[in-house]
């Protein structure tokens, strides 16, 4: 099978994935995304790729604001603010591969981002359908209110 057949391949069993996933699953798959374009731009800091290591820090850099941004302070309080200044940490560690030792600035941000990944991954269902519903209950009450 040639590279070009196993991305189509990849990429329609991704949108499927996508199309079939909760809240909760999606951002569980760009927490994935993330630690793997990180992986894929150290790889090209090895081999002196220095668009692939651009483009790849570029996705991570947009996962993370994706990220930052669905955060809600006024529900989440401390740990929200606290979650917005790690994002804006990444974010701009990420932005310093340019001028530093990429490698080690990588490493750095995985070690801050994967724990993150893996407390989200082992959230019990129950307490993530709980959030669901709240969520469902918040903007319901939202919507009624809005003029």
């Amino acid at each position: 099978m040639s590279i070009k057949a196993m991305n189509a391949y990849q990429k329609g069993g991704l949108k499927q994935q996508v199309a079939s996933a909760d809240p909760h699953k999606l951002t569980l798959m760009l927490m994935q995304g993330a630690l793997d374009k990180m992986a894929y731009a150290k790889g090209c800091i090895n081999r002196s790729d220095l668009k692939g290591r651009s483009d790849n820090i570029s996705k991570t850099t947009a996962i993370f604001i994706n990220l930052r941004d669905t955060l809600n302070i006024e529900v989440g309080g401390d740990f929200s603010q606290n979650m917005l200044n790690l994002y804006n940490y990444m974010i701009d560690k990420l932005t310093e591969i340019n001028t530093e030792n990429g490698i080690a600035i990588i490493d750095e941000v995985i070690s801050l981002f994967g724990p993150i990944k893996e407390a989200w991954a082992a959230i019990p269902e129950q307490a993530k359908q709980e959030a669901y519903a709240q969520s469902q209950q918040m903007s319901q009450v939202q919507t009624q209110t809005s003029p």
